[in-house]
């Protein structure tokens, strides 16, 4: 399988980035880790390796990006709209420079995101947002409400960081039409801790007409890498 690591200074987070790059076509997938969890996660937990003969066969192009939640949405030292605006700035470095190494790399004009726990909002606030850049969404025990990360602190910002909110409320054409024309997929175990806020969000998407599949799995199904690695092979 081809393995290609990536460097550079990110001007919009002003430090250097690192990702990792599995195979050499197929479905472009951008990859979010887990809470502070690092690129090289997904190889770490298995997650890699359950999907090698798809990579290798060409189906699956996997990129894998580090995260700066420890910046952002977990770092108490700092006033909550700072870590909001940490999680803007993270969110334009994988619009505007993780995406054209994609872009550059694998001509498919199609882009999923994906993501477990943590990085599952990561991947559908990404997708959510730039409707027109992302075509699939594969959201693996996900929580997709930010409020308990701002201590009470609420605003624009957050709001559109937050969605389970801006998406209860959209109304806008231009996103409703491209939500409904993508591939979006909310798993978690019958005895996962995120498993409510699957059922929030699949009840948000589905107020306002856009396809999705909630697939809960079972029996006693928690939320740890094993799950996640079996999802991995039904979904892709």
């Amino acid at each position: 399988m081809r393995r290609d690591y990536h460097k550079w200074y990110s001007q919009r987070l002003n430090r250097h980035m690192e990702l990792l790059c599995y195979g050499h076509a197929g479905l472009p997938i951008l990859v979010f880790p887990s809470s502070m969890g690092k690129f090289y996660e997904y190889e770490d937990r298995g997650m890699i390796g359950v999907l090698s003969q798809r990579i290798e066969a060409g189906h699956l192009h996997v990129f894998c990006v580090d995260s700066v939640d420890k910046e952002s949405w977990y770092n108490k030292s700092i006033h909550p709209h700072d870590r909001v605006m940490r999680q803007v700035a993270y969110e334009n470095y994988c619009l505007f420079e993780v995406v054209p190494l994609i872009r550059a790399l694998n001509p498919n004009g199609s882009l999923c995101t994906t993501g477990c726990s943590f990085g599952a909002y990561q991947a559908l606030n990404f997708a959510m947002k730039h409707p027109d850049v992302a075509s699939h969404i594969v959201a693996m025990s996900g929580s997709f409400d930010m409020r308990s990360f701002l201590g009470g602190y609420y605003d624009e910002d957050c709001y559109f960081n937050n969605p389970v909110d801006y998406l209860s409320h959209m109304s806008d054409p231009w996103f409703l039409d491209r939500y409904r024309r993508m591939q979006i997929i909310l798993a978690a175990g019958d005895w996962d801790i995120c498993l409510g806020e699957n059922y929030r969000m699949a009840q948000v998407l589905g107020s306002k007409g856009i396809p999705h599949l909630l697939d809960v799995w079972g029996v006693h199904q928690k939320h740890d890498w094993p799950l996640w690695q079996r999802m991995a092979v039904k979904f892709f």
